[in-house]
């Protein structure tokens, strides 16, 4: 078991913070919503990180690489390995078991792992009362991005969505100002919305320019993996632009949900975009049908969620909160950035 990681040395330089007003809108477009630190708000609580501080007494956190729905990815030093890993901070939940079983899994089962980004080790941090996983991963490339891929386009075609499909990196120095002119100088806001157990703080992600992307490129994030045959299957999905319609209907997952997804992200890189989006009118559903046709008369009434009616929720809450005769009950630029509505359509939409 871990122990609490140590505080950063405050001489030591880990990045500049926000600084003003300006600074913190543009920090909270490109970071997880605070919210995710909030017990009263989330049961999947994230684990408060510092930029400086040791996890495991091993792991020097210096810079971060990003976030997902059940995890923070950051970029630390192995200080006994003298080497630079990824760090998986896992969010409390049982993603952070089914990761570590679907690794597992793949260790045993696959002969080539040369490509599926496997873990290295894994130990537990405690959190408020409660412990979080950490995996322990090589460090790899950006996951590819909308830009990357009008770029390389038919470079390659895998996995079944973009955030799961990762560049190779040519190695790092090691001497922290010379990643941080290659990587980008972290901005940092010291999380103080949430009444904390311990410090931590919001960090913009790297900037990984393309002259150390290397052309290996790699499949991780089995969160939601599931192995054919298993009774429970987790919570969540691919985005929707790249879930299969039947899964979308509440079908099992299955190797041919497996094949749509692939063949979307196939079509994305070909065309330079996704053939199918949410933002098309009606939904996903609706793009879909408006392409190949109408769905199964069987499928009717069996939608996971009306997905077009928690959207348009979500939107009257978010406008009513902005559009008020009230000047003093209308949202500020921050607090709307803040909002959980206005994040929630920023978040489907990849924004």
């Amino acid at each position: 078991m871990a122990a609490v990681g140590s505080l950063p040395d405050d001489t030591a330089d880990f990045g500049d913070y926000v600084k003003n007003y300006d600074e913190e809108t543009d920090l909270e477009v490109l970071v997880e919503p605070w919210q995710k630190y909030d017990i009263k708000k989330t049961q999947d609580v994230f684990y408060p990180v510092c930029l400086g501080e040791v996890l495991n007494e091993r792991y020097l956190i210096e810079h971060k690489l990003g976030f997902g729905g059940g995890s923070t990815v950051w970029i630390a030093h192995d200080l006994q390995g003298k080497k630079d890993v990824a760090l998986k901070v896992m969010a409390l939940g049982e993603w952070s078991d089914n990761e570590t079983r679907m690794q597992d899994e793949i260790i045993e089962n696959v002969k080539d792992t040369s490509h599926p980004v496997t873990y290295l080790g894994t130990f537990l941090v405690p959190g408020n009362q409660c412990y979080h996983r950490v995996l322990v991963f090589p460090l790899i490339g950006p996951c590819l991005s909308p830009l990357m891929l009008n770029k390389s386009k038919m470079s390659m075609a895998t996995h079944l969505n973009e955030r799961n499909c990762m560049w190779g990196m040519a190695p790092l120095s090691h001497d922290r100002s010379a990643k941080y002119e290659a990587l980008g100088r972290p901005i940092v806001q010291i999380i103080s919305w949430v009444d904390l157990w311990k410090q931590g703080e919001l960090v913009g992600p790297v900037e990984i320019p393309e002259n150390l992307r290397t052309d290996e490129f790699y499949l991780g994030d089995f969160a939601l993996a599931k192995k054919l045959g298993d009774p429970i299957t987790q919570r969540g999905r691919p985005p929707s632009q790249f879930c299969s319609p039947d899964r979308l209907h509440g079908k099992e997952p299955s190797f041919a949900c497996d094949m749509w997804s692939y063949m979307i992200i196939f079509a994305v890189l070909y065309l330079g975009f996704s053939p199918f989006h949410s933002a098309f009118k009606g939904g996903i559903i609706s793009s879909i049908t408006q392409s190949i046709g109408p769905l199964p008369k069987e499928w009717k009434g069996l939608m996971m969620e009306p997905l077009i009616i928690v959207e348009q929720q979500l939107m009257h809450t978010m406008m009513s909160k902005v559009l008020t005769y009230n000047l003093e009950e209308r949202l500020t630029a921050t607090q709307l950035l803040r909002d959980p509505s206005f994040r929630a359509i920023m978040d489907k939409y990849g924004c």
